[in-house]
C-alpha cells in the first residue's frame, strides 16, 4: 500500500506558474501557484 502512495507522488506532473507558465522548482504537492520570479510576496 505504501508503494502505491509513493508512486502517486512520484508521478505527479510538475507544477507550472499561474502567471508565466514556467515549472515551479518546489514540491508538486505544495500550495504555491507562482514561481520565484512572479511571486510578489
Amino acid at each position: 500500500m505504501l508503494e502505491n502512495v509513493i508512486e502517486f507522488f512520484r508521478n505527479l506532473p510538475k507544477k507550472k506558474c499561474d502567471k508565466c507558465g514556467e515549472p515551479i522548482e518546489e514540491q508538486h504537492e505544495c500550495y504555491g501557484n507562482h514561481c520565484d520570479k512572479c511571486n510578489t510576496l
